[in-house]
């Protein structure tokens, strides 16, 4: 049997908290902390070294974003999914540059808050469905200093909407192989280092917006 995965929940309202403990406990997923201001989180993530922070977006204090940002600056390896009721392109946007690897809103479905969970844990890029779909449609083609190739364009079209690496191959006809060296050129050419990350640099580069 695998390993459970560790999740620390943290939501400055005790009743949406509790809610998404209960979920998570459901699912057989670990909690092993909650935080209800992003300084507890921030302790909790560096004492307990849980796979995933559960994160609200807009917290008294220190802001969700920033304990992206110190989280990511003492390279933790925590996988952090934004659980928030905020999907203004600015939040999202913040959020993902940051370093957030998923970005999901309350309203969300159980199913997808327990798939984001463990995409996060494998530190695959999750987007809610309607800030992917968002994302995605704003794309259109790169400036010259972007140089995007018409296939690297369909890539990061995929990658805005949350596909997988595998259904990315299947729906351009090509291995996985392919995708991923498609995905190399993609962060060297938008100098970023991960998926998300990809997606925010190119709305802000033009590519995206």
């Amino acid at each position: 049997m695998s390993r459970s995965i560790s999740i620390v929940v943290a939501d400055d309202h005790p009743v949406v908290r509790d809610g998404v403990v209960g979920v998570l406990l459901a699912q057989g997923f670990e909690v092993v902390g909650q935080a209800g201001d992003g300084e507890e989180a921030l302790g909790l993530v560096e004492t307990l070294d849980p796979d995933v922070l559960v994160l609200d977006l807009r917290m008294p204090g220190t802001s969700g974003v920033e304990v992206i940002e110190r989280l990511r600056a003492k390279e933790s390896r925590t996988g952090v999914l934004v659980l928030t009721t905020f999907d203004t392109d600015t939040d999202v946007v913040a959020a993902i540059e940051a370093g957030a690897t998923g970005y999901l809103l309350k309203d969300a479905p159980t199913t997808d808050l327990v798939e984001a969970v463990r995409a996060t844990a494998a530190g695959e890029t999750v987007l809610s469905p309607a800030v992917a779909t968002r994302l995605a449609s704003r794309l259109r083609s790169p400036g010259p200093s972007a140089q995007l190739s018409q296939r690297e364009r369909e890539v990061l079209t995929l990658v805005a909407r949350g596909t997988t690496n595998r259904a990315i191959a299947a729906s351009l006809f090509v291995s996985e192989a392919t995708v991923k060296t498609h995905l190399g050129h993609i962060f060297d050419k938008l100098g970023v280092t991960d998926r998300a990350a990809a997606v925010a640099r190119a709305y802000d580069r033009g590519i995206l917006g």
